[in-house]
């Protein structure tokens, strides 16, 4: 099972997050998302473990244990949504398909 973890300290290191977790269970890997420019952690990380059972564990027994002055967050990870985040909107009359956040351009057609 995948586990998101999240208010993750920009100091904690991956070997850290592995060992807290190998408390509770086996563990396949660990991956602390990073800034791609700064190479700075964007204070969450991804870790896999083998057991689902063991990470259901990890879940109930290391959500909002505290790490380096910050209480984590520790659910399943999510899948990732298609597109890439939240860049335009849904179709508007006044602003093309992109809402007011750009997108297909402005077209302005008064219905």
């Amino acid at each position: 099972m995948n586990l998101y973890i999240g208010n993750l300290n920009y100091t904690v290191k991956e070997q850290e997050l592995q060992e807290l977790f190998q408390q509770v269970g086996e563990v396949s890997s660990v991956k602390i998302i990073t800034d791609k420019f700064t190479g700075r952690s964007r204070g969450f990380a991804f870790v896999e473990m083998p057991n689902d059972a063991e990470a259901k564990t990890a879940i109930e027994s290391l959500n909002g244990r505290s790490l380096k002055e910050r209480e984590l967050s520790v659910t399943e990870a999510q899948p990732r949504t298609e597109g890439g985040g939240n860049r335009g909107g849904g179709f508007n009359r006044d602003r093309g398909n992109g809402g007011d956040r750009g997108g297909n351009g402005g077209y302005n057609k008064r219905y």
